[in-house]
């Protein structure tokens, strides 16, 4: 079974990117981040790890609140989710506002920031994470309003989890295709274009069939022109089972690189129940390798938690919507990493 899975994702709401380019939250400029456990959030070493920690995240909330209520141990498991860098999925309303926000708070960090582009028409074919742009135009201008807000500064893109995989897989009727594929082109364009912004284009995970199916869909979305491509995007496939995966696909587009997400690959994929459901909310999941550009293999620029634990994949096993912040989830997740 090749693994159809959600995203996931949901942006921060415009005002989180609006306030902390009014707030400056730098999280102590370009230092690292506190060994005490009762300290505020910082930026993990430049040197491995140049991503951007957002230090007002919904972890960062969920340890002072633990804190608050006397759940020391709690609030320590949590730390390990909210000092790690995690992707910030751009909303449908104010891209600009909120690419903004987050490129300028990385930038007085002297950090990079991890932006997630999830919008495209027919998103995720009616499913939990369903919704998108209207339609094609709407969503050129949403891309424009990105690249505005992101400008010279430093961003590290992951663009639209499973609009590659969902039209071959069928999910994604064919009549929107033809549409998709130039819509995906023009934003790896619109975004090369920009100073100091890197584009991973989704490719999928090591549970798809084989990379025969997929390679030449991601050469006419445009991956050539692209960074390279992202792999694992809110799934549980082992990093090693990623690499694999990447590695067969690269030498199909060019040998391009790639990143993996990383977030909840600790444990690998959850083996048992329904196979529809194995990537929604499975049980007994941990947090994989931390977000580093130090990796295992060459063609890997990037381990990167592109979706943000603790953050539910949808109206399953009990979980909100999707999205939303689970707080219980969390916790399980911190408790069984190493």
């Amino acid at each position: 079974m090749y693994g159809t899975r959600s995203a996931g994702g949901r942006a921060a709401a415009a005002a989180v990117g609006a306030a902390l380019l009014l707030a400056g939250c730098s999280s102590s400029g370009g230092g690292d981040r506190k060994n005490d456990s009762g300290g505020a959030i910082t930026q993990q070493p430049k040197t491995s790890d140049p991503f951007w920690v957002n230090p007002d995240g919904n972890a960062a909330r969920q340890v002072a609140a633990y804190r608050k209520a006397g759940k020391t141990a709690e609030a320590d498991q949590i730390r390990k989710i909210a000092e790690r860098p995690t992707g910030e999925w751009i909303g449908p309303e104010n891209p600009e506002a909120e690419a903004q926000g987050f490129t300028e708070a990385a930038r007085k960090a002297d950090r990079t920031a991890l932006l997630v582009l999830y919008n495209v028409p027919h998103r995720d074919c009616g499913q939990f994470s369903q919704g998108g742009a209207a339609d094609g135009n709407a969503y050129r201008t949403w891309i424009d309003g990105v690249a505005r807000g992101i400008g010279d500064r430093r961003a590290t893109v992951i663009l639209e989890p499973d609009a590659v995989l969902h039209m071959v897989d069928g999910c994604t009727p064919a009549q929107f295709h033809e549409e998709r594929y130039d819509l995906l082109k023009g934003a790896i364009a619109k975004l090369k274009a920009l100073k100091n912004t890197k584009v991973y284009l989704d490719a999928g995970n090591a549970g798809w069939q084989h990379p025969d199916r997929i390679f030449q869909p991601l050469q006419r979305a445009g991956v050539a022109q692209a960074d390279g491509f992202a792999v694992n995007v809110s799934n549980f496939y082992s990093t090693p089972e990623s690499i694999a995966y990447g590695k067969q696909l690269s030498a199909k587009v060019g040998g391009k690189h790639f990143v993996i997400d990383t977030s909840r690959n600790g444990n690998g994929p959850y083996a048992t129940g329904d196979p529809q459901q194995r990537w929604c909310n499975p049980p007994g999941r941990a947090l994989g390798e931390t977000p580093t550009t130090s990796t295992a293999d060459p063609l890997v620029d990037a381990y990167l938690w592109v979706k943000r634990p603790g953050e539910s994949d949808g109206t399953c096993q009990g979980g909100p919507k999707a999205g939303d912040w689970w707080a219980a989830y969390a916790l399980k997740l911190a408790e069984a990493s190493k």
